[in-house]
């Protein structure tokens, strides 16, 4: 590999390129250059870089989230916000604002990714973060209370202030959050012959559009599911409570 230019171990798999990129080798302004040149102008040991390289292409076997309690699905779910937002919005914000195309079939779409795609970033920050702040925290105070066996004035505050049957429909409702890119892209549709750069593009912004869904999967199917059976629990908990005063 290490004869290999940059521009073919790319091609050979685009997921290489976001290997590279975190090494501080940007395939399109490294591209005729040998993995090997790439490295040394870099001061990066080759051989680790190759070891990333391969270990990229080895498949991790799924884990079965629903066998986990709500608190380690939050810790998952809080990992993935913490990779989405300092290592993949990055690097394809970075592929996309040096987007230039020079393809008359491409050019108002780069043009348009450069505007949307920043915007799409700041929305799904804000996301991130409300969610953790009022979503996460309220079923963590479920999870709390029902693991001590012990009510305390602030769940019942909390109960009050919440609802996670809302918080169900507005998520469905933010799930397609890629669906202007999807647009602008024609569902991320382009040719084999088309230049390098456009394609990596492409396959990272649909990988991208992929992971969500699985992120929003895990919370429609797995967590809220888990969740509403915490506040049920404690309702009835509380109603046993009343009843025998």
């Amino acid at each position: 590999m290490n004869s290999k230019k940059i521009v073919e171990i790319v091609d050979d798999n685009y997921v290489n390129a976001s290997v590279l990129f975190y090494f501080g080798i940007e395939f399109y302004n490294y591209s005729e250059k040998t993995l090997e040149q790439a490295c040394l102008e870099r001061g990066l040991n080759a051989d680790l870089v190759i070891r990333e390289l391969e270990n990229c292409t080895t498949c991790r076997e799924d884990v079965e989230l629903s066998v986990f309690p709500v608190d380690l699905i939050i810790e998952y779910l809080k990992h993935t916000h913490h990779i989405f937002i300092k290592r993949k919005l990055p690097y394809i914000a970075k592929l996309i604002e040096c987007f230039e195309p020079n393809h008359k079939s491409y050019n108002a779409i780069a043009k348009d990714l450069k505007f949307v795609f920043p915007l799409f970033v700041e929305d799904f920050i804000h996301h991130v973060y409300l969610e953790e702040d009022t979503l996460f925290s309220y079923i963590l105070e479920l999870h709390k209370c029902t693991t001590d066996k012990h009510l305390t004035p602030r769940i019942y505050h909390q109960m009050e202030k919440h609802s996670l049957q809302k918080y169900a429909v507005e998520h469905e409702e933010h799930d397609d959050e890629m669906r202007g890119i999807r647009k602008i892209t024609n569902n991320y549709k382009c040719d084999p012959e088309d230049p390098l750069h456009i394609r990596v593009v492409y396959a990272e912004l649909q990988a991208l559009e992929k992971e969500l869904i699985t992120h929003a999967n895990v919370e429609n199917e797995i967590l809220f599911p888990k969740a509403l059976m915490l506040e049920q629990e404690i309702k009835r908990t509380i109603r046993s409570k009343i009843n025998l005063n």
